[in-house]
């Protein structure tokens, strides 16, 4: 059971710590506000949850077909430019200092980003088949596995928006104006990355 955990609990930070369209989002939205950093954190999760889940419940044919994958990686890839788009055409916003109050309808706008990006990534299919495939041939506990990368990914989604939206103050706003311009064109990036390879 520890070693099932463990081994989730590493595999979770593995999937979650590095820089791709979703930390960048937290990261941004976190300037901004924390509450608004987990709540797209949390979106993200409940898509690898759900997909794990329809995964682990034996849906295996409706994910591995290539036609579908290719769908979902240009819807994809067009969420992404828009949310690039958002992100650079909001560029120049002030950053507030001290905290305000999110609306309730904000915060759920910001966890369907989250959400849909998640579930539109292609990636993520893959990914969580990899996984499953990995817990299978090591013979390792499903329910502890999954329990160690929960807690993982939960740790990251909370710990980090935490630590960017605690040295905010520190931005002066000239810099938070360059570092939106640069996560437009990362996810602008990973955005024409990922139709390229739906493509060819």
């Amino acid at each position: 059971m520890i070693v099932s955990f463990s081994e989730g609990f590493l595999l979770g930070l593995g999937a979650a710590i590095p820089l791709g369209p979703i930390n960048i989002l937290i990261m941004n939205n976190a300037l901004k506000s924390y509450k608004a950093g987990v709540a797209l954190g949390f979106g993200a999760m409940s898509a690898d949850i759900l997909y794990l889940s329809l995964i682990l419940a034996g849906f295996l044919k409706l994910f591995n077909n290539p036609t579908l994958l290719n769908i979902i990686g240009i819807l994809g890839s067009s969420f992404l430019l828009y949310l690039a788009y958002d992100i650079y055409k909001n560029r120049a916003k002030k950053i507030k200092l001290h905290t305000q109050p999110v609306p309730i309808k904000n915060l759920s706008k910001i966890y369907m980003q989250g959400l849909l990006l998640t579930l539109l990534n292609p990636y993520t299919v893959v990914f969580w088949f990899s996984i499953a495939g990995y817990a299978a041939t090591k013979n390792l506990n499903t329910g502890f596995t999954i329990l160690g990368m929960i807690s993982a990914i939960t740790l990251w989604t909370t710990l980090m928006p935490y630590l960017v939206h605690r040295t905010k103050h520190k931005i002066s706003q000239s810099v938070s104006t360059y570092l939106s311009i640069f996560s437009a064109l990362i996810l602008c990036g990973f955005a024409f990355s990922l139709f390229v390879h739906v493509i060819f």
